[in-house]
């Protein structure tokens, strides 16, 4: 499969010339921008109320190398939310460096030192501005909009999620750029960067997934499908198909954990294993792992008719 990726847009500069951000109107795979992709108009253009430039970029970039600047970033992020390219995919090393920390407002990308002086200037005009968030990611939905998915707050998934049809993302539900779900699933806790979720698995309330900006980096989760995380539940563990993790109970890597014939174990050495349950014994504290069959009931399938 070809690793190179083409885009044209349009990119936001700053007074200073930094990249803020990069809006595609095309996105692909290939080695060159095809002759028949959506054109940019040439010109350069300035918005005087946010004191940026507005400048058209086409380009072509390896997914197998890391990013070399703020377009390059910007592409990448859009093909993980176009659903082209799945997250672990390409290559996103050094891409913090790249992204500029930006004030994302009603009126567009601002540079934060700039704040004060652009919502000053609209004032004078009667207008307000709204600052939605300061961060190096915007919200996916005001770039990206996916067919098939309900995501009741959109600040809570950033550019360069990857969400398959059939997902909902509910009001406490997060999803972190390169991680997402491959089907349809319930979220309505937290999917770090780095995880991938599987079909028909639900994301309990207040539940967490560890990803791979904590600690030493390296562990990279994936829940199977038809998993059920319970609320407030977490895991730096992957799960196989079929498995459940007992509300309340978080089981890392280094958890010790009773294994299905009685030994204690720690928990990676389940890690990716299928159709068992995670539980703490009330009496002993102890966690429990034990083979299970059957189902625990699963999506409602009108719910996530998206």
């Amino acid at each position: 499969m070809s690793t190179t990726a083409w885009g044209v847009g349009i990119a936001t500069l700053d007074a200073n010339g930094a990249t803020l951000d990069v809006r595609f109107r095309a996105v692909g795979m290939g080695d060159a921008v095809p002759a028949d992709a959506p054109s940019v108009d040439p010109s350069v253009d300035t918005d005087r109320d946010r004191g940026v430039v507005l400048k058209p970029v086409s380009l072509v970039v390896d997914t197998a190398s890391g990013p070399t600047d703020s377009a390059d970033a910007y592409l990448r992020l859009n093909l993980m939310s176009q659903r082209i390219m799945k997250p672990r995919s390409m290559n996103l090393d050094g891409i913090f460096g790249h992204l500029q920390n930006v004030a994302w407002t009603d009126r567009g990308p601002v540079a934060v030192d700039a704040i004060e002086s652009v919502s000053w200037n609209l004032a004078r005009k009667g207008q307000h501005l709204v600052v939605h968030g300061v961060d190096k990611f915007p919200r996916m939905t005001d770039y990206v909009v996916p067919s098939g998915v309900r995501i009741a707050d959109a600040s809570r998934v950033r550019l360069g999620a990857y969400l398959s049809p059939g997902t909902t993302v509910m009001h406490e539900g997060f999803c972190n750029f390169n991680a997402g779900t491959l089907g349809a699933s319930m979220v309505e806790g937290r999917i770090s960067q780095g995880v991938l979720v599987g079909d028909g698995s639900d994301i309990g309330g207040g539940a967490s997934i560890m990803g791979t900006l904590s600690g030493g980096g390296k562990e990279q989760v994936t829940i199977g499908e038809r998993c059920l995380l319970g609320a407030n539940a977490g895991i730096g563990i992957s799960l196989g198909d079929d498995c459940i993790v007992e509300a309340g109970l978080y089981v890392t890597g280094g958890s010790v954990v009773i294994d299905p014939s009685g030994n204690p174990v720690k928990a990676r050495l389940l890690s990716g294993h299928s159709n068992l349950l995670y539980r703490r014994n009330s009496l002993t504290g102890a966690i429990e792992v034990i083979v299970r069959s059957g189902s625990w009931g699963g999506l409602n399938a009108d719910l996530h008719k998206n």
